[in-house]
């Protein structure tokens, strides 16, 4: 996949979580912050980072900064997703359905804010098992990776099959 400049682009900044984490150590427990960012810009292109610091901001900067670097373009139609999807990352399933108009961002925590900020306005999502918040965002962005339309799934039919045709007529 192509990586994406997000220099021209006008991107928008969800936080997903913050969560406060300790170190144990000889003296006492190290405290430190991770946050889990989603940026996008509305139409198709979307990234989600994990940062980690000693203070909040520095933490949401750092997520800010890997979101940009791994930016994907998703396939949309008409304001909503071509098919339904299923996704697993962790123990996280995601059922992802396209939805009419109207309808709106039916879906909870991580995986609404990154249907928000990738443009996507009629989808229904519904998170399946656990509930950690970067593991139900990454099992979203797999799925809309993995979405296809019509014209690529028969181009690559036709290309399998002229290819199985070809193969058996060598043997014969």
């Amino acid at each position: 996949m192509a990586r994406i400049d997000p220099k021209g682009l006008n991107l928008k900044e969800k936080v997903i979580s913050i969560n406060r984490v300790a170190k144990v150590v000889k003296g006492g427990r190290r405290f430190s912050f991770s946050a889990v960012v989603v940026v996008g810009d509305g139409s198709g292109c979307v990234g989600v980072g994990l940062g980690k610091a000693k203070e909040v901001p520095e933490a949401i900067r750092k997520a800010v900064e890997q979101a940009k670097r791994v930016l994907i373009k998703i396939l949309l139609k008409d304001g909503t997703i071509p098919h339904q999807i299923t996704a697993k990352y962790g123990a996280v399933n995601v059922v992802m359905k396209p939805a009419k108009q109207g309808t709106g961002i039916i879906a909870g925590g991580g995986a609404r804010a990154v249907m928000e900020v990738a443009g996507v306005h009629n989808v229904v999502v519904k998170a399946i098992g656990s509930h950690n918040p970067l593991n139900a965002v990454k099992a979203t962005i797999e799925g809309l990776k993995n979405l296809r339309d019509l014209e690529s799934i028969t181009k690559r039919r036709i290309r399998v099959e002229n290819e199985q045709k070809t193969g058996t007529d060598e043997n014969a």
